[in-house]
This record gives C-alpha cells, structure tokens and sequence, in this order.
C-alpha cells in the first residue's frame, strides 16, 4: 500500500488506521477545514490532519496533497492540486455524508450486507436475484403495488422464489429492493432493501432459528457486539433463543382478549387497533428481541394452518426494541387453498376501494406441480441496520432517500 500510495492518491479514511512511514503518501479529498498551517481533508468516511506552511486552500476545496504520515497526521505537506469548490452547504450531500454520519453508515450497511451473505453461503443457500418487474405484485389487501410498463415493481420476491422451490431448489434467498405505494416515515420507504429466503422441508422453527443467526450476525459485524440500540438510546440483548409469544398470549395478556381469532376473522378493524395500541407498545419495553408467533388463520395469506389448532397458522413477526423487523411462515402448499384465499384478497380490495391485482398463475401452476413443505421469512434490512448503528431512521442508513432523490 506504501509504494501504491506514490503513485495513486489514497482517501483520509485509507490511512487514518495506518502506522508511521517515513515514505511520502498522496492523499486526495475534500477541504472541511482550513486554518493557519492545518487543514483537515475528508472523506465521506474519515478525515486526517495535514500539516505545513504553505497550503493555501479553502473549506470545500477538492484537493491533493502528499506529505509523511506520522501516525496522526501528514506532516510537510504540500499541495500538488487544487479544484475551487464553494464550501459545503448545510443541506448539500458533503454534509450529509460527512457531518451528519450517514457516510460511516453506508460503510457499515456493507459489512451488514456481507455478513448476511456470508451467513447463507455457510448455510449452502443459493442467493437469486429475482425479478423487480413482474406482471401479478400479489393480492396482500395493505400492500400497494408501483405499476412499472404494463407491469409493476415487485413488493416482495416471495412468489418468484417459491417457484424455485418447486423447481428442485433446496434453500435460495434474495436481497433486493422491494416496492410499495404510499409507504413513508421513519421507517418506511417506497423502496426499501428486503432480504428474503426460503428453505424446503422445513418450517417456521428453522427460519426462526436462521433469522436469531442473521440478526446476531450483523449485529457483531457492526457492533462486535451481540446487541442492537433502539433510536431512542436503549440497549437490546440478543442472547439466544429469542422468546417466543403466541398472539393468543399476547392479545389475553395485553389487550384482554380471550379468543383472538374469532376476534380477528369477525372484526379486523378492532383487532388491529388492539394490536397497534395494546399488544405492540407492551412488546417494546422488553430488552430482547421477541417473536410474536401463531396468528389468526385470517391473518396469513400465505401461511399454513397450525397443527396444534387449525384456528391459528404458522406465521411469526420479530419485534425489537417495538420495531417489526421480519414476517416469516412456514409456507402454504395447497393449491386449492391458495388460490381460495387469494380471490377473497381480491375481493377485499375491491370492497375497500383499492387496485385489483391480476393473480399470479404461474406461480399457482408451480403449486399444482407440488411445492415441498418450507418455511420462509422476509427481513426488513433497512431497520435492522438501522438498530445495529442506532441511527434514528432508515433514511439514515440509506444512500439517498426517496425524500431525496
């Protein structure tokens, strides 16, 4: 990297970590800071100090300088060249980069990125990049699709992976960007990154033990720690395994409700209310991460009918520190059911007013060939890098929000 560095300008966060040379080093960045012999020269991921009696430049200024790295800064520096900038702008992108931490964030949304891929590859996943464009988005009564020429972008690459599934493909994941009207706030995005994966012959245990991995997983990578802070400064223990709470449980414990699935197939209006008012402030205050599993049968498009009782299915949600982080099921393979409850999402959103959506028949005809018994979960990466470098929204972990764009 020494020899490198005479002949390639490196950035102030290339070296800031470097020992002491006593060979010259070319640094190229931007002024943030300009005094009397000093001036800081930054990146979107680190500054250094560089030292010497004759850099005449200005905050903003794009500039090369060479000098000896001492360990703490250049020294004898000298200025090789300079491009006259205007000085950052409070609400320009230097300052959001630099100044307001969204740059050392995006550094660390990589390490997260590579850590989950690292952790499926362990795992003999295969990572598939699906189709953002697709002709039927699915039927989810709260979701909205963005229609996209003749089409639309996806919401979720579930149905496209399920296909593989049917198709011989043991364990596959993706990790892409997904699509949703009307969705904006501090955690929610338009278009967000969804991490999506699926293992045959499986079920909602062995996704919920994949998701406590993936979790801890970017927590150390980020944290090199096994715990997660909310925005607003509490610390999350992520010892494992994470508990587990029936929505029965939590609805009679929270809401005083004693029969949640009647309640939630015969009046969905009052049942989200009690979740969103009751059951969801109660799940914030503890300090680890906790499922919330088995929910009304109503409650799961595309989730199995339990075992246990045929009234609840195999759908869970991870909560942490209040925040929803994943949906997961162990998955519904009877084609008959599935396109039973697909027309009846159908026909509530034509009673509530909202866009129709064409059914996804060949993913219905992947289902008539047999799709193995699985499990499934999506993730919503955007949150929980957002709880592994405890920033206050996702739009701070995000390269450019929409808001920005």
């Amino acid at each position: 990297m020494t020899r490198r560095s005479r002949w390639r300008p490196l950035a102030p966060s290339d070296i800031a970590d470097l020992p002491a040379s006593p060979q010259p080093f070319l640094v190229a960045g931007r002024i943030s800071l300009a005094l009397p012999g000093k001036v800081q020269i930054t990146d979107a991921f680190g500054a250094v100090v560089a030292r010497g009696p004759a850099l005449a430049v200005e905050p903003g200024d794009l500039v090369t300088v060479s000098g000896r790295w001492d360990g703490r800064a250049l020294s004898a520096a000298r200025l090789l060249e300079r491009v006259p900038c205007p000085a950052p702008r409070a609400e320009g992108e230097f300052a959001r980069l630099t100044w307001q931490g969204v740059g050392p964030r995006l550094r660390a949304r990589a390490r997260a990125l590579s850590a989950i891929r690292n952790y499926f590859a362990d795992q003999g996943f295969v990572e598939i990049d699906a189709p953002q464009r697709v002709r039927a988005p699915g039927v989810d009564l709260n979701v909205d699709a963005l229609r996209a020429q003749g089409g639309y972008l996806v919401t979720s690459p579930e149905l496209s992976l399920k296909r593989l599934l049917v198709g011989g493909v043991p364990r596959c994941y993706s990790l892409a960007h997904a699509f949703r009207r009307d969705e904006q706030g501090s955690l929610h995005e338009p278009e967000f990154m969804l991490l999506e994966w699926y293992r045959a012959f499986a079920g909602q245990r062995d996704v919920q033990r994949d998701t406590e991995a993936v979790v801890v997983a970017v927590a150390r990578a980020l944290r090199r720690k096994a715990e997660l802070v909310t925005p607003d400064g509490r610390r999350i223990n992520l010892r494992r395994p994470f508990p587990c709470v029936s929505v029965q449980e939590a609805f009679a414990r929270h809401a005083g409700v004693r029969d949640v699935a009647t309640l939630a197939a015969e009046d969905e209006d009052r049942y989200f209310d009690l979740l969103v008012t009751r059951v969801e402030p109660a799940l914030a205050k503890h300090d680890r991460p906790l499922f919330l599993c088995d929910y009304p049968l109503s409650q799961a498009a595309l989730a199995r009918p339990s075992r246990e009782d045929p009234r609840f299915a195999e759908r869970f949600e991870l909560y942490a520190g209040g925040i929803e982080l994943c949906n997961g099921y162990g998955e519904l393979t009877d084609p008959v059911e599935q396109r039973r409850r697909f027309q009846a999402e159908r026909l509530a959103r034509r009673k509530a007013g909202r866009s129709v959506y064409p059914l996804d028949r060949r993913f219905l005809r992947a289902l008539d060939e047999g799709m193995p018994p699985s499990g499934g979960n999506a993730l919503g990466v955007d949150r929980l890098i957002l709880l592994a470098t405890g920033a206050r929204s996702i739009q701070d972990v995000l390269p450019i929000p929409w808001e920005r764009g």
